[in-house]
């Protein structure tokens, strides 16, 4: 699904214009990316939590050559927490069904 899909989703069910859906979604995408980009976690609930967390620093290898080490820098990234009704309905879903 992308933006678009579900910009047009909730205007078909709300019967509200897609431009102003559009609007709506993409000022709270802004906010929370913001906030993210701030070091704050966000939390929706029974959704999930998106959290920035420090990846350390680590060794690496160059699958070509095995034999050089690369030093990782530690970088803060974002995961994905999956909230328990979230997790409950993916936990349905048949494994031949995902497309």
């Amino acid at each position: 699904m992308t933006k678009r899909d579900l910009v047009v989703k909730i205007a078909a069910e709300t019967n509200l214009t897609q431009s102003d859906v559009a609007a709506v979604v993409q000022k709270t995408l802004d906010y929370m990316a913001d906030e993210l980009a701030e070091g704050q976690n966000i939390e929706l609930r029974n959704f999930g939590v998106f959290e920035v967390k420090i990846r350390k620093s680590r060794k690496g290898r160059n699958p070509n050559a095995p034999t050089n080490e690369v030093v990782i820098p530690e970088r803060v990234v974002v995961k994905f927490r999956a909230g328990k009704e979230l997790k409950e309905r993916v936990e349905r879903i048949v494994p031949k069904s995902i497309k």
